[in-house]
């Protein structure tokens, strides 16, 4: 049985993706680790550490004394806090991946994950239906060093053979876990709002169209990605992945459909331009074709399941 290493796992992504694999592979399996305390279901369904990635030291005696097989990477600075301070972002982003990718390489790591994103792209990239592989000019900290780690894990695998893989993940929208300084956040807010006040201030503009993904279709995609046949792969870098797209007023009728009394305003901040630096929608036809990535959730059916569960949560 492979032993696995969720790095992040107190985060937006890592919280739910723990929680599954370790619902696939046996809780002891799964060892989970963050530099902050876990929620209380990743702390009690299995072993759980605090641990920096940035302390490789400590991270190889982690790895080497669990037999660690597979690791999984997600700590990172996201787009809108790595803007505040974007030499800190751009350290921490960067050596964290290269830690890993070198730990993967000396220890004889058979799989690992790390996320990329859709900031990879940017404003002279095609907005509409962004293809797979074209042009790549990031203009945000995050953006620039998802790219650059999109090329050090292809390089590993090209000259080491680490078995690397990667999601350009596009917005996450979650209940479990409340924003965490993404851009595409604005999309997780809106809904806690919606049930807290009825009403929520944007900080996008209305047609900010992005493309979004509800959090079970993608840790579903990343899992079936790391299941996939390494010989079927064909993108070493980073898979395109788009789930849904859609803009703020679009999610707001929908929004109204449960909530008629639901108000939105529009204040947009220093993240509009960087919405309008990413792609509006997504060609992903290289992962359906590649491992056979597929979506179950839809705009109507993600917000029922969002305010639902929301509601439950604040006792509403």
């Amino acid at each position: 049985m492979d032993k696995i290493l969720v790095i992040g796992a107190a985060g937006q992504i890592g919280s739910e993706l723990t929680i599954a694999l370790r619902n696939n592979y046996g809780g002891e399996n799964v060892f989970a680790t963050d530099i902050k305390q876990a929620p209380q279901d990743v702390v009690e369904s299995g072993p759980f550490q605090i641990l920096d990635v940035m302390d490789a030291k400590n991270l190889a005696h982690f790895v080497i004394r669990n037999k660690i097989t597979q690791i999984y990477h997600l700590a990172a600075v996201l787009s809108g806090n790595a803007e505040k301070l974007p030499l800190q972002a751009w350290d921490i982003n960067m050596k964290s991946l290269l830690n890993i990718l070198n730990l993967g390489k000396e220890n004889g790591i058979k799989r690992i994950f790390w996320p990329s994103s859709i900031a990879v792209f940017g404003p002279t990239t095609p907005r509409v239906s962004t293809p797979q592989l074209t042009v790549m000019e990031p203009t945000t900290v995050y953006g620039i060093s998802k790219l650059a780690g999109e090329r050090w894990c292809e390089y590993y695998w090209k000259k080491y053979g680490l078995d690397t893989r990667s999601i350009r993940y596009p917005g996450l929208i979650s209940y479990k876990t409340e924003a965490g300084g993404g851009t595409t956040d604005y999309a997780v807010e809106i809904f806690y709002d919606a049930v807290k006040t009825k009403s929520y201030d944007c900080f996008l503009k209305d047609d900010a169209r992005l493309p979004m993904m509800f959090m079970p279709d993608a840790i579903d995609s990343t899992i079936k990605l790391m299941d996939a046949d390494a010989s079927k792969l064909t993108i070493r870098s980073s898979y395109n992945l788009g789930g849904i797209d859609f803009d703020p007023k679009e999610i707001a009728a929908e929004i109204k459909k449960h909530i008629p009394e639901f108000k939105i305003t529009y204040t947009p901040d220093f993240r509009q331009k960087i919405a309008e630096s990413w792609p509006a929608s997504i060609d992903d036809s290289v992962a359906k074709n590649d491992w056979g990535c597929k979506y179950e959730y839809d705009l109507a059916k993600m917000t029922e399941v969002m305010l639902r569960e929301i509601g439950k949560k604040l006792g509403k």
